[in-house]
């Protein structure tokens, strides 16, 4: 007997599992888009080779995973970012009178193509030669400066997006629909902190002013890193509001 070391076993995944994949992979493609129907689960099984069981198996874990939603007795589409949508599951900032939330006005100050420092080249996982996208806006809530906002894209993915002199107020159902990268998960993180010169003049807030700072890191339905966002909001009559379930 010769001693080796030993190999690591094949790791096992469910059909179910796979065909999830299969239908993550070709939505990631474009095969079927955001607000798609998908085929029948009948047509879906025949196409992947497998029984129509698996294939609902996998269609509802893809559904409690919001990639995908049903309408009673039409069918399984692909889920998308709409205004609504981004309202209530993407911004959590929301004012302290307790009014209706509404999507703040977003105002385009500057976009730019950068050489990322190592920080950003860390966050994407990106080559020190490849070019990142900054965005810089300010959101507006009731007419009032209320977020300023710095925005990082990595350029391979949103390509000319640089170039744009206009953008919408909701990016995430702009990304779906010209790049076709959905945000699917984020992980936020805050901290306060002291408002600096730039926060004082589009905040319009007082230098040393305390400031409630949230950067977020974006991940597509793959689990690429597609954005990373600086949030500064001026907290004076807003709030953070997270609701656990």
């Amino acid at each position: 007997m010769t001693d080796k070391a030993p190999q690591p076993s094949p790791i096992f995944k469910p059909l179910y599992k796979q065909v999830q994949e299969l239908i993550t992979e070709r939505i990631i493609e474009g095969v079927w888009k955001p607000g798609e129907i998908l085929p029948s689960e009948f047509q879906l099984a025949d196409l992947l080779g497998v029984s129509q069981g698996t294939v609902r198996k996998a269609l509802n874990a893809l559904t409690e995973d919001n990639v995908l939603f049903r309408r009673q007795g039409v069918g399984t589409f692909v889920s998308e970012h709409t205004l609504q949508k981004m309202m209530f599951h993407f911004f959590h900032f929301k004012s302290d009178s307790g009014d209706i939330p509404e999507l703040p006005y977003a105002q385009l100050l500057e976009t730019r193509l950068i050489t990322p420092d190592n920080r950003l080249r860390s966050i994407f996982n990106i080559a020190a030669d490849e070019k990142v996208i900054e965005i810089h806006r300010v959101r507006s809530i009731k007419n009032t400066a209320s977020i300023r906002e710095l925005i990082y894209l990595p350029h391979r993915y949103f390509m000319d997006l640089d170039k744009e002199e206009k953008l919408p107020h909701s990016l995430y159902h702009y990304y779906q629909q010209h790049f076709n990268i959905t945000v699917h998960k984020a992980t936020d993180r805050l901290k306060a902190v002291l408002a600096d010169e730039q926060d004082q003049s589009i905040l319009n807030v007082a230098a040393g002013e305390p400031l409630l700072e949230v950067t977020r890191t974006a991940r597509a339905l793959d689990g690429r890193t597609v954005e990373y966002r600086i949030s500064r909001a001026n907290s004076q009559d807003l709030h953070y509001l997270v609701e656990l379930n």
